[in-house]
């Protein structure tokens, strides 16, 4: 599947090296996972002016594989702000690093909440 990235910076963006990958050289789901989930902690936690924890993932969809040495791109954005909590859409695109094709090769909706120092739910201050 090729696609365009959203024309705007990325939230992340990394070389997967061989640590990243199986004996086959595909790039493991969780690590993925792992950076589109800071890359929506980034949001949340611009977003609520301090802590925010993630409480769920929906919807991740594997649509191509990841290989050592592609650069991945991570991009996330607020879709939606409730009292203490935020989903925050995020997409993964891998680009091979010797040609400029992108594919999209992730994406799911987190969920964040705010929390104060007591890990208790505290309200997102509306900008």
């Amino acid at each position: 599947m090729t696609d365009t990235p959203p024309n705007r910076e990325p939230s992340i963006r990394v070389t997967a090296m061989p640590a990243d990958a199986n004996a086959y050289g595909d790039i493991f789901g969780g690590w993925l996972m792992s950076l589109m989930d800071s890359a929506a902690g980034l949001i949340a936690a611009r977003h609520s002016h301090g802590r925010a924890v993630t409480i769920a993932m929906d919807g991740m969809q594997f649509h191509a594989p990841v290989h050592i040495g592609d650069e991945v791109s991570v991009y996330a954005e607020l879709a939606k702000v409730g009292r203490s909590s935020m989903l925050i859409d995020v997409q993964a695109f891998a680009r091979d690093r010797h040609r400029d094709d992108f594919r999209r090769v992730t994406e799911a909706r987190f969920t964040f909440v705010a929390i104060d120092q007591d890990r208790k739910p505290r309200a997102v201050v509306p900008e």
